[in-house]
């Protein structure tokens, strides 16, 4: 039985996002375990540890998706006449308080909840037959952890017009695998304040930034031999990124090719625009020659560390 952490009710969305970094969420799960296009672990991490800011406005996206929570859990009470409630509440695993859930909706007189989504028509190939994004059913499993339910059930709105809704059984299998990855995140990462593993998200970027923006000078360290499969990895991955971009280039130019001197032009299913824009730039280089004081003045010094790899 889920323990209530705290109430939802009326409280502000700055609140709501502060209470969220007390634990481990069902949106989160999924970014934790490596699977979500949205969200990285050190993201996560980041937000645990309170060093991201709070999350000032929510994306247009997200923004109309709360909006049409109530919408989506109404067509699924029409559709299946199962009663839905509101859970004014972050609820807390009894066992593994770092688990926490907001749920969209309780299912009234079962052991089940509701998980209200909104999606593109470009990604209605995911919920094809019985498929369920595997971010979702990262989630519903998560939040049937938290509460001990038996099942949960995902309503979608599809690009606005296409509705449908899928129940996901209890997997005690899965949601072991599940504890034991937020544990390990929780206890070995977010306690002790040690970041997850790099990867090649924004917010691992920005952290090393931070952790060492100047390098000292001369200095040199022994790296392990892990080092040389890394950079065996790195220049294949440089080679086929290579080769991806001059693909782009090459299917960009046979499209331009194609529209000559029209800016637009209109495929069956496409339409593809080459437009003429001018920008103003300075020229610092001119400006350093005919005016050097004015130059020196507004020059503005940037420390950076250049990273690059060598045989030897």
């Amino acid at each position: 039985m889920a323990v209530a952490l705290a109430s939802t009710k009326d409280i502000s969305r700055e609140m709501w996002l502060k209470l969220r970094t007390k634990g481990i969420g069902g949106s989160d799960a999924a970014a934790i375990a490596g699977l979500s296009k949205w969200k990285s672990p050190v993201q996560v991490w980041l937000e645990k540890t309170g060093q991201a800011p709070l999350e000032e406005a929510q994306s247009e996206a997200a923004y109309w998706g709360t909006k049409q929570e109530a919408l989506v859990a109404e067509e699924f009470s029409l559709r299946t006449g199962l009663k839905v409630r509101r859970c004014n509440q972050i609820l807390q695993h009894p066992d593994y308080p770092f688990m926490i859930a907001n749920v969209d909706r309780l299912i009234v007189g079962q052991k089940a909840g509701l998980e209200c989504k909104t999606a593109s028509e470009y990604l209605k190939s995911e919920w094809e037959g019985e498929e369920v994004p595997a971010p979702y059913l990262l989630q519903c499993q998560h939040y049937m952890a938290v509460t001990g339910y038996d099942a949960w059930w995902i309503a979608v709105l599809i690009g606005g017009n296409k509705f449908m809704y899928k129940k996901i059984e209890r997997d005690d299998e899965l949601i072991q695998q599940i504890i034991q990855i937020e544990s390990d995140f929780w206890n070995n990462h977010v306690v002790p304040q040690v970041p997850p593993m790099m990867d090649g998200s924004e917010a691992s970027t920005n952290l090393l930034k931070s952790m060492y923006p100047t390098g000292e000078p001369e200095s040199e360290t022994e790296l392990p031999l892990e080092a040389d499969d890394l950079i065996v990895q790195l220049e294949e991955a440089k080679q086929q990124a290579k080769a991806a971009e001059e693909r782009v280039t090459e299917l960009e130019n046979r499209l331009k090719a194609m529209l000559g001197e029209f800016e637009t032009g209109i495929a069956s299913r496409h339409i593809v625009t080459w437009k003429t824009v001018t920008s103003n730039r300075i020229d610092s280089k001119a400006l350093a020659t005919d005016h050097p004081d004015i130059y020196q003045k507004y020059l503005k010094p940037s420390v950076s560390r250049r990273f690059s790899v060598k045989a030897v």
